[in-house]
């Protein structure tokens, strides 16, 4: 069955960008913010917040990178207007790092003040490992002048365990995942129980050290593990929140909710959804089987 669903990633992602936009769409909330709106209003409805996620990465010119500094910048006009329980997320290359670093940081810095302005937050998301010092640094520089600015911590990663306990002493706000990419085995973990073995290492590390903690996984031992954790160290519920995509196992988000324990969905869309869905297909090959399935009417 592995061999299979790999066989239909790969068969996916050379589908034509109609017929995997059908199936997509439980993943992504659409190509507008219109779209991420009305799935923002159903979720805090049920008590669940969201954080907006405007998908591109990767812009290659400074003009595309200052056109999406202006549709974020609106999103959170909207955010303020409509009282949404929500906040928004932003990738660096997003913001042009890859073409001039001190560019992403001014174009960083005034999502910042505008989110700011509204007693709202930027999460600064961490892409490949090719980013990632120029990630942290730039967010050091932020840090100095914004207390609403946070920062992704990928666990898979050898060295994240190191940058978390250079960054706790700043009170650092952190999203904690597994980590995306594909990455050589000399700076990642590649093995299933390794990565959950740092995630929960690094968790404990945050918690120790009394920064906030979005735990975001739909890992349920993980789930369970940072159910355990909190419960051992007595962590107050304003240190930590539970985090998972729009989409995916919706069962646990549901508990997590009714738990008590607050609740943060990732909803992604906008115009660049595409390779965001194959790479979500690629990392996840059951839900590429589970697209298959529906495509062919099987069981």
């Amino acid at each position: 069955m592995n061999i299979l669903k790999k066989g239909i990633v790969k068969m996916v992602s050379v589908m034509p960008e109609s017929v995997v936009f059908i199936f997509a769409q439980k993943y992504i909330a659409g190509k507008k913010l219109e779209d991420a709106l009305r799935v923002t209003k159903e979720l805090n409805a049920k008590g669940i917040y969201t954080t907006l996620d405007v998908l591109g990465e990767g812009i290659k010119n400074e003009e595309e990178a200052i056109a999406a500094q202006k549709q974020i910048l609106s999103i959170f006009d909207v955010i303020e207007e409509q009282k949404l329980l929500s906040n928004v997320s932003i990738k660096p290359t997003q913001m042009g790092l890859m073409i001039d670093k001190e560019l992403a940081f001014e174009l960083i810095s005034e999502i910042a003040e505008k989110a700011a302005s509204y007693n709202n937050f930027v999460r600064m998301d961490m892409e490949d490992s090719s980013t990632t010092d120029a990630t942290i640094e730039i967010y050091k520089r932020l840090h100095e002048k914004y207390d609403n600015i946070g920062i992704v911590i990928q666990a898979y990663l050898r060295r994240s365990y190191d940058d978390v306990a250079a960054l706790n002493p700043l009170g650092t706000n952190y999203r904690l995942c597994k980590g995306i990419y594909i990455e050589p085995e000399e700076i990642a973990y590649q093995d299933r129980e390794e990565i959950r073995q740092n995630f929960l290492k690094i968790l404990e590390k945050m918690f120790d050290d009394g920064n906030y903690v979005g735990i975001a996984t739909h890992d349920e031992y993980l789930i369970n593990k940072a159910y355990e954790m909190i419960k051992e160290k007595n962590i107050p519920k304003d240190k930590f929140e539970f985090q998972m995509l729009y989409g995916v196992t919706e069962h646990l988000r549901d508990k997590i909710n009714a738990d008590g324990y607050k609740i943060r969905i990732y909803v992604p869309f906008g115009e660049q959804w595409y390779a965001y869905s194959v790479r979500r297909l690629q990392e996840n090959p059951h839900i590429a089987w589970y697209i298959t399935k529906s495509l062919f009417g099987l069981k």
